[in-house]
């Protein structure tokens, strides 16, 4: 069984099928034998751990890793249920009002395609040009496709684990923070998209 994650744009499945395509070329093993090693061989049982082991072990980057134990253990995954992972991750009712007003801000925007992961949610149109991820605590992080010199509060991302592609990121405490200044950032990430 094969899976991927839901909400990706055209560029984006391309991308994720290339991973797997060019896993076979670059690595010497197929798609299958990776499965096969990591059901086998990683005692490890926390996503970020397997990579790690994965990574220590054959030399296997993220990505790869991604591919290869979204295929080996696709119901810890859980990228079939974008759902299932938006609950999950947006527990908090404060920061859940701040994704809402989010989602409205970019709801209007042509080609918009939404993507739940386990950390944050995406937006992209044909790449990603905003994510948000809640705050233990309450608030939220909004990532953006511009450059943090765009408007005053912008800082550079730090280890967000969203695309490398979101050069910003912006502390929101409320649902009110997503202005007039905020709505026009994200129609600047989208048009780079």
């Amino acid at each position: 069984m094969d899976t991927k994650p839901q909400g990706l744009t055209e560029q984006q499945e391309k991308w994720f099928a290339s991973v797997k395509a060019n896993l076979e070329r670059e690595t010497g093993k197929t798609l299958e034998n990776w499965v096969e090693i990591v059901r086998r061989d990683c005692q490890e049982t926390k996503p970020r751990a397997r990579t790690d082991w994965l990574k220590a072990t054959y030399g296997i980057g993220q990505n790869r890793a991604a591919a290869i134990f979204g295929v080996a253990f696709p119901s810890e995954m859980g990228w079939d249920d974008a759902e299932g992972l938006r609950t999950a991750l947006w527990t908090d009712p404060a920061s859940t009002a701040i994704l809402e007003a989010v989602e409205a801000a970019v709801a209007d925007l042509p080609g918009l395609v939404t993507g739940q992961r386990k950390g944050f949610t995406a937006w992209s149109r044909k790449a990603q040009f905003a994510a948000l991820k809640p705050l233990k605590g309450g608030g939220a992080i909004l990532g953006l496709a511009v450059e943090p010199d765009a408007a005053p509060g912008l800082s550079e991302p730090r280890n967000e684990g969203w695309s490398e592609r979101l050069k910003a990121k912006l502390p929101l405490t409320s649902p009110a923070e997503v202005d007039d200044t905020v709505k026009a950032l994200l129609k600047a990430a989208w048009a780079r998209s």
